[in-house]
């Protein structure tokens, strides 16, 4: 049996593989967002055209928008075999995976109100997850 057709005929197996495709879809944006940021400190440049241009002569920057191209691919692929409420919020886990990021590369700063973000974030998805087992 093929997977396309394991996955037609197994609902649990078809909503776990969404699930985890949306999962690696969150931590390719997160790396998106970052190279993203790193190539428009690199590329220096100010105005929207200017920065169009750099994409295609910033590896960084270029490689951002590919990992987010690809990460709307592995999306789309996820949203065939799952249940759209209950996918998307899980592409809140982005928000977990670039500050943790922001603050090891960056040194970006957590506070308080950032951690109960955070939290309220993940315990969310978490509930999501919980609801879609029963």
């Amino acid at each position: 049996m093929s997977t396309r057709e394991l996955l037609r005929t197994n609902p649990a197996a078809a909503r776990r593989f969404s699930i985890f495709l949306v999962f690696v879809c969150t931590i390719l944006g997160a790396a998106a967002q970052i190279l993203m940021k790193m190539g428009t400190q690199a590329a220096e440049k100010d105005g929207a055209l200017q920065l169009l241009i750099a994409i295609f002569h910033t590896p960084t920057l270029f490689a951002g928008y590919a990992l987010y191209g690809l990460s709307t691919l592995v999306l789309v692929v996820a949203l065939k075999y799952g249940e759209l409420s209950i996918l998307y919020p899980v592409i809140a886990l982005t928000y977990v995976w670039v500050t943790a990021l922001s603050v090891l590369i960056y040194g970006e700063s957590l506070n308080p109100l950032k951690l109960m973000g955070l939290a309220t974030v993940v315990f969310g998805v978490a509930l999501l997850g919980k609801a879609t087992r029963r």
